[in-house]
């Protein structure tokens, strides 16, 4: 008493179903709470067992998604069925029930079948897939090809549920799929059969990944906004300049702009005009600048060591107006030209002055030589030729050029410039700006550090770089930025000291005679958490290593707890190779056909 239907027609042809297996198993879905679904078994293929759902309705999939997509999923073959002269009900597969499917077989490929079943009402069934003669009322073949490519599907049309159609058509193509699904399962239980005769029943334990080590993170360069502060701060001011009426304009510094500038090395003697060569830059020293006696001024009480500020006075009152903002974008680094024109002509009103003056700040900013031409300017602004940490103050380090202190350390001696100190280091400012002896005196000695640590720490200072010759040289650095409060030279040393333990290799990771543990004592006595926590995790990472030296005696117990609890491999690991290594041994000791 079945109902006839596409699935019933091919068990029935294909396969014997006794009546009481199909009604317990009827009976066994109903209970499982899906009793929408009819579930039929066939043997087929000899020994093979079909299982098939067929689902009438597809109110199911509406209230439960979880158990649609895990049936769905589980699925081996999928086929749709519709018939072609019930369109609101093929309108429905195709807005509600294709994109669920299409969502349940995102992460797997499992074959479809589209059925188009029955044949249209109009006399003559037309089976061409552009023709529009039943579009109104039945599904035509084009809405069904479009349909199953959608899906990847396989599209067939039976006119009827015939044996012939089953058998010819809907068969061939069922059965296709099935022998395809049983040969890849069998392949799987192959490929799972060898794995376990590989396995010789017991797996190798697998080894873990190490932990991920501590992210260091840098810190970005404030080395214009320093030297910019320097000119907000006034501090170590040597350089003053004055209007033509002896009005006080705006104070500076000679190693500053000196760094940028050729016609302020003429100025104040740095340089010959024998050494520079150029007319057009000793033409603007002599004709924009003039530096006169103290006589002519009051009596000021500031001044370095060295003797009070010299007096310049600017000729030109237009560039003397906007000399201002040209020493911001001198000290700002030289580079944000878009921003000086900007200032420049909205201080000028008159768009002719303006470009005098502009006119003038290339003059100044020239390099010897070279025609200053518009296309060399505009080539000025976005090639951003003076950044001051490149090149401009790395030719007065270390020479006695404008210098106005004296480092003695070790016995030698080491110039250096206070404006630079001041506006780099913060205990330099403290120690030069305040009430110490070092602020008013010329030879200032240094102590614990060794001449070339300091002379790299000046380095930095000056150019805002460094590059330590060794790890040790590294840590000596840190300890003197440490000393100085200068963070952002102790992590670059931090940096530096963790690549070069990364790009170690084991092996001389092994020999080596530096002291990790060492290394690991001056960064937590020099207050550098960062280093410190790294160098805990490395030697916790490379423990077969540096459990076997005899520095490892030296950690507390609180870092050999820290250690013993990160170590990698972990002591589980080593135990479980051991076991398998043994089982091994013993196995190589009889013969493997018995």
């Amino acid at each position: 008493n079945q109902q006839s239907s596409l699935i019933w027609t091919y068990l029935g042809r294909s396969a014997l179903i006794s009546e009481t297996e199909s009604s317990l198993l009827l009976n066994s879905a109903n209970h499982i709470g899906n009793p929408m679904f009819t579930e039929y078994q066939a043997c087929v293929f000899g020994n093979v067992r079909l299982v098939v759902h067929d689902c009438p309705l597809w109110d199911i999939f509406d209230s439960d998604w979880y158990t649609s997509q895990n049936l769905i999923g589980g699925a081996d073959i999928i086929v749709i069925k519709y018939s072609v002269n019930d369109k609101s009900s093929f309108q429905e597969v195709k807005d509600s029930y294709v994109p669920m499917i299409k969502r349940a077989l995102n992460h797997c490929s499992i074959p479809v079948i589209i059925s188009a079943v029955g044949a249209r009402k109009s006399e003559v069934p037309c089976t061409c897939p552009l023709c529009t003669l039943d579009r109104g009322s039945c599904v035509t073949a084009s809405e069904g090809i479009q349909l199953a490519k959608e899906l990847g599907a396989t599209y067939l049309e039976l006119h009827s549920l015939s044996d012939f159609y089953i058998g010819k058509y809907f068969g061939g193509v069922l059965e296709y799929f099935m022998i395809q699904s049983l040969n890849q399962k069998s392949s799987e239980k192959m490929k799972k059969r060898k794995k376990s005769h590989k396995c010789h029943g017991v797996k190798p334990p697998q080894l873990e990944q190490p932990e991920k080590m501590p992210i260091l993170k840098g810190e970005a360069s404030h080395y214009n906004s320093d030297l910019h502060n320097l000119l907000i701060c006034c501090q170590c001011v040597d350089v003053i300049f004055y209007s033509e009426d002896l009005k006080e304009v705006v104070e500076a510094h000679k190693i500053v702009l000196c760094s940028v500038s050729h016609v302020f090395m003429l100025l104040f003697n740095v340089k010959s005009p024998a050494d520079i060569q150029d007319s057009s830059i000793i033409r603007t020293a002599q004709t924009l600048f003039a530096v006169n006696s103290e006589a002519m001024f009051p009596v000021s009480n500031r001044g370095s060591p060295c003797g009070p500020p010299v007096r310049v006075i600017v000729k030109d009152s237009f560039f003397c107006f906007c000399l201002s903002d040209i020493l911001h974008f001198i000290y700002s680094g030289a580079f944000q030209w878009e921003l000086l024109e900007e200032d420049i002509k909205k201080k000028l009103k008159d768009p002719g002055e303006a470009e005098l003056v502009l006119e003038k700040v290339k003059c100044i900013l020239k390099t010897p030589g070279k025609v200053n031409s518009s296309e060399n300017c505009r080539s000025h602004q976005t090639a951003r030729p003076l950044q001051l940490c490149d090149t401009s103050l790395r030719l007065f380090f270390n020479t006695h050029v404008l210098a106005d202190v004296i480092f003695q350390i070790q016995g030698a001696t080491v110039p250096a410039h206070r404006a630079v100190l001041v506006a780099r280091c913060e205990v330099m400012a403290a120690m030069f700006n305040g009430s110490y002896i070092e602020a008013n005196s010329f030879l200032v000695p240094v102590y614990g550090v060794s001449k070339d640590t300091f002379l790299s720490f000046l380095e930095y200072l000056y150019t805002d770089s460094c590059c330590p010759a060794s790890i040790l040289q590294a840590m000596s650095l840190l300890i003197c930025a440490e000393m100085y409060q200068v963070s952002r030279l102790q992590h670059i040393c931090e940096l530096y000291i963790i690549t070069q333990l990364q790009s170690m290799p084991s092996r001389e990771l092994a020999s080596t005679s530096l002291s990790i543990v060492s290394l690991l004592r001056k960064a937590k006595f020099h207050n550098s958490d960062c280093l410190s926590t790294w160098l805990l995790h490395f030697i916790a990472t490379n423990y077969l290593i540096f459990s076997q030296k005899p520095e490892f005696q030296d950690l507390s117990a609180e870092e050999r707890n820290f250690v013993e609890m990160h170590r990698w491999p972990s002591h589980m690991y080593l135990k479980q190779l051991a076991d398998y290594r043994n089982y091994i041994n013993s196995q190589k000791c009889h013969c493997i056909v018995m």
